[in-house]
């Protein structure tokens, strides 16, 4: 695990480069020194806690957008390391590809539904959106007493912030694509 300081140093450096920020502006901006500045960026410095909340406030970005290392550019999800959520007994089968993180607003899964499978889903928060691709078999969501019945190639986009329920009326194992989209 890389050093903390270093993590920061890196950080800092790639905001202030983004922004096309000067040292001495970041040092205007924060009320840190721009020696100081430029001995942090080197790793060559830890700052302190209060050292790194004047340079978050300067910048205008949060603490944690200094303090973690940032997302790579691309990263792979081995269906082997998935982490199976089943319900009704198996019957209804979760594959969190890309949970819910706190700096993104959506989570996306492959759900498959055996046969007679069924979830009974609770009202997500007010605004919440689910986008649903059916590849294989066939589902049905009941939405507000009504029921979409989807088949392999449909998709269906509604507001999840009231109870709804999907089910496989059919005799394959239904598969889809859930993507949720959460408000700010």
């Amino acid at each position: 695990m890389e050093e903390i300081h270093l993590v920061f140093a890196r950080n800092l450096k790639a905001i202030r480069e983004r922004e096309k920020l000067s040292l001495e502006k970041v040092s205007q901006l924060s009320g840190v020194s721009k020696t100081m500045i430029g001995q942090i960026e080197r790793g060559e410095s830890s700052p302190t806690l209060t050292t790194i909340w004047k340079i978050a406030n300067g910048l205008r970005v949060s603490f944690t957008e200094l303090m973690h290392p940032p997302q790579p550019e691309t990263e792979v999800i081995r269906s082997k390391e998935i982490q199976v959520l089943k319900e009704d007994h198996g019957r209804y089968m979760v594959y969190p590809h890309f949970p819910y993180q706190k700096d993104s607003r959506f989570e996306i899964y492959t759900i498959e539904i055996k046969q007679n499978g069924t979830l009974d889903a609770e009202a997500h928060r007010e605004g919440t959106e689910e986008y649903i691709t059916v590849f294989d078999g066939e589902l049905i969501i009941h939405i507000q007493g009504q029921d979409y019945r989807l088949t392999s190639g449909d998709a269906i986009r509604f507001k999840a912030d009231r109870p709804h329920t999907y089910s496989n009326p059919g005799s394959t194992v239904t598969r889809l694509s859930m993507t949720i989209y959460y408000p700010h």
